[in-house]
C-alpha cells in the first residue's frame, strides 16, 4: 500500500476516535441539560456542541492531524476557522435532530446519533481535514 494512503485512513481513523470522544462528551452534555434541567434538546445541543468541540479541537490539534510537518494556517486561524465548523456543525444537528424528531416522530436521542453520523463524517471530518488543519506541502 503507498504510503499516503496509509498515512491517509491513519488520519482518518485517529479522526473517528477523537470525533467519538468529542461526541460522547456533546451527547452526555445534551442528554444532561435536557433531562435534568429540562432545557429544550435544541439548545442542549449547542451547549453540548460547545463543549465536545473543546474536546474534539484539542485532540484533533495536539494528536489527530499532528505530524512533522508544519501547518499552513497559525494556532489562531486554526481555531478561528475551526469555531466556524463548530458553529454549522451545530446549526445543522440542531435543525438535523429537529426534523427528524418532528418529522419521522422519533425520539430526539436516536434522531441526533443519526444527524451526528451524517455531519460528523459528511460535513466535520472534511472542512477539518482540508481546511482547518491543512498542512504546507513539500
Amino acid at each position: 500500500m503507498h504510503k499516503k494512503y496509509l498515512r491517509d485512513i491513519i488520519i482518518f481513523l485517529k479522526a473517528q476516535v477523537s470525533s467519538l470522544l468529542g461526541g460522547i462528551v456533546d451527547y452526555v452534555t445534551m442528554v444532561f441539560f435536557t433531562e435534568i434541567f429540562n432545557i429544550h434538546y435544541t439548545i442542549s445541543i449547542a451547549i453540548g456542541g460547545i463543549v465536545g468541540a473543546v474536546v474534539n479541537f484539542l485532540i484533533n490539534k495536539n494528536w489527530t492531524f499532528k505530524s512533522g510537518r508544519r501547518y499552513l494556517n497559525t494556532s489562531f486561524s486554526q481555531l478561528l476557522k475551526f469555531v466556524i465548523v463548530v458553529l454549522n456543525s451545530i446549526l445543522l444537528k440542531a435543525s438535523g435532530t429537529y426534523f427528524i424528531t418532528n418529522y419521522l416522530s422519533l425520539d430526539y436521542k436516536i434522531s441526533r446519533i443519526i444527524i451526528d453520523l451524517i455531519v460528523s463524517l459528511g460535513f466535520n471530518f472534511t472542512l477539518q481535514k482540508k481546511w482547518v488543519f491543512k498542512k504546507v506541502k513539500k
